[in-house]
């Protein structure tokens, strides 16, 4: 499962404002190996590149070396070289379908659960199951019918239930292959105004797997997401 879940941007100190302010969240700078948000700038050449502030989720593996020569035989893309300090070990990845993700080296599901929901956009979303269940130790939940193109929402979870779901909503025109991941909030039509009031952007919301959901945007273009509840 996710472990932790980092938010690379262009603007740290602005981002951990609205984040405190909007949703109450704290995100230290990441040194910690305690923690299971933080944020970091993103780095230089990563925006010269042309990347955008976005979250990034780490997937914890039962051993990192294999699961990324793995990966790799399967078509995806290491974006720089494994990362090993006193915080852990990571490696960043696309996937083959070009969703971004790390993969890291053990850790358990943390405790406070910050983030509830995790929805994989994706072209291919058999394949792209099958890969993330077998590293990240899936259980299947159960599918929600979708008309075409996107064909059903294919849940995961542990024993616990569904904590996200991976569909083909990247064939929709607009949408990129990625991932998003939703915060837990009491009331989420005022979550998503109160986003809207400090600068960043919310759809309306809909519902999926007896949930309902918010896609939002923070005022320097990381998406992220709101579930209620």
């Amino acid at each position: 499962m996710f472990v932790r879940y980092a938010l690379r941007t262009t603007d740290a100190p602005a981002a951990r404002d609205f984040y405190r302010r909007a949703l109450g969240l704290e995100l230290p700078d990441g040194r910690s190996e305690d923690t299971s948000l933080e944020a970091w700038p993103l780095h230089e050449r990563a925006i010269a590149a042309g990347a955008p502030a976005h979250w990034l989720g780490q997937l914890a593996v039962a051993d990192l070396d294999v699961e990324v020569e793995r990966w790799v035989a399967r078509g995806a893309r290491p974006l720089g070289p494994t990362v090993r300090s006193d915080a852990g070990a990571w490696a960043t990845l696309a996937d083959p379908w070009g969703a971004v993700v790390a993969l890291r080296s053990g850790g358990d599901e943390p405790s406070d659960r910050p983030v509830r929901w995790h929805q994989l956009h994706t072209t291919a979303q058999a394949d792209a199951w099958s890969l993330y269940g077998e590293s990240g130790g899936w259980v299947d939940q159960g599918n929600v019918d979708a008309a075409d193109p996107v064909g059903g929402f294919r849940l995961f979870g542990g024993d616990d239930g569904p904590v996200g779901a991976v569909a083909n909503t990247a064939r929709w025109e607009g949408v990129h292959a990625h991932w998003l991941f939703h915060f837990p909030v009491d009331d989420l039509d005022a979550a998503l105004a109160r986003v809207r009031e400090l600068g960043g952007t919310a759809m309306e919301p809909r519902s999926l797997a007896y949930r309902r959901l918010g896609a939002c945007e923070d005022p320097q273009g990381a998406a992220f997401g709101l579930v209620a509840g």
